[in-house]
């Protein structure tokens, strides 16, 4: 029996140490297989990593890209002086602060006219008159304009870097649906005196605007047969939209029209739907209208769809209006533009309220 138990434990003993040389055999050979099949694949891998650090540096170029303030060459250093339209309000108090923190170099002053009130028209003048060295309008040049500054020795050129609307704005509590442009153009020829006369309450108009010759923003396109007609003896002259508002809040059969960037917002007066026909008002504002009893707590926000798509009756492109001289006015000029035309001025001129032209 001790013989045989001695045979059993021997066997039983080599069959462990058999099975044991099996398992390691075949965990070596895991090892080699997965070893050649790394070797094999490490090329690949490789590229994969390549491809995925080259797919990142594309994206990052790509974001690198986008033009900034910083990227525009030619931006001179000196100081300048510049003003016009009141409806750019928003871009120097945003846009131009950003330029002048990111350029530091370039120094912009703005500057108001001596005699008459602050606008394009005033602006435009005052670049004529060398008092500017460039100017914000919400207007084309006018024809008139372009033959003063061939007359100094020069040419005027525009160049559009944004758009807003024309808005008309009455006293919040007057009842009336809105006003075609061709009622508009009405009132303040003095042909149309009484709200009653466009589906509004028996009450007189009053229409409020600045002087032609200080106008901010246009009614009249340059085309029209009514340019340079007389305005009405209805119209009372305002230095500014800040004092036409204050008078509007005051005068039930008040009217006024303007940057809709500059008015849409406010509270102590409502915007009027505008259209070509009675049958396509279009309001300034995102509907719902927000009335004057949520304001300020919610405000009317421009209706930039509409113009974008062109489809509000009245749009006012914004330009800057340059001296082509050769000389420091051009420059500036060229420059504050470029600056302007950027991704990033154009980001900045939207955050303003204004619909940029690079959709």
């Amino acid at each position: 029996m001790d013989n045989t138990n001695q045979k059993k434990a021997l066997i039983n003993a080599e069959i462990g140490l058999f099975l044991r040389g099996l398992i390691i055999g075949k965990v070596l050979t895991l090892m080699v297989i997965g070893g050649l099949l790394w070797w094999l694949l490490k090329p690949n891998l490789s590229s994969r990593s390549s491809a995925d650090s080259s797919s990142n540096q594309s994206l990052k170029a790509v974001s690198n890209n986008a033009s900034t303030f910083g990227t525009v060459d030619n931006v001179p250093t000196a100081s300048f002086n510049y003003g016009g339209s009141t409806a750019w309000a928003s871009i120097r108090q945003l846009v131009d602060s950003q330029i002048q923190s990111d350029r530091p170099e370039l120094q912009l002053r703005y500057v108001n006219p001596i005699n008459g009130s602050p606008g394009s028209s005033s602006g435009i003048r005052m670049l004529l008159d060398g008092k500017l060295d460039f100017a914000q309008s919400s207007r084309p040049l006018t024809d008139e304009e372009q033959a003063m500054a061939k007359e100094r020795g020069f040419t005027l050129e525009q160049r559009q870097i944004g758009m807003d609307g024309v808005a008309v704005v009455v006293n919040p509590s007057l009842k009336i649906s809105g006003l075609t442009v061709e009622q508009l153009q009405q009132i303040y020829l003095g042909q149309i005196t009484n709200w009653n006369q466009v589906g509004g309450p028996n009450l007189a108009i009053t229409a409020f605007s600045q002087r032609p010759e200080d106008a901010d923003t246009v009614i009249f396109p340059s085309n029209s047969n009514l340019k340079g007609q007389a305005l009405g003896s209805n119209v009372q002259y305002v230095y500014s939209t800040t004092d036409a508002v204050r008078q509007l809040s005051k005068n039930p059969g008040g009217v006024y029209y303007a940057s809709a960037r500059s008015v849409v917002f406010q509270c102590s007066v409502k915007a009027l739907p505008l259209g070509s026909t009675s049958g396509q008002l279009i309001p300034p504002y995102r509907e719902p209208m927000v009335s004057p009893e949520q304001c300020p707590r919610q405000r009317n926000q421009l209706n930039t769809q509409a113009i974008k798509n062109g489809s509000y009756p009245i749009i006012a492109n914004l330009f800057v209006i340059i001296k082509q001289n050769k000389g420091r006015e051009q420059q500036i000029g060229d420059a504050y533009t470029k600056l302007l035309l950027t991704d990033q001025g154009q980001r900045a001129i939207e955050q303003a309220g204004f619909v940029g032209v690079r959709q």
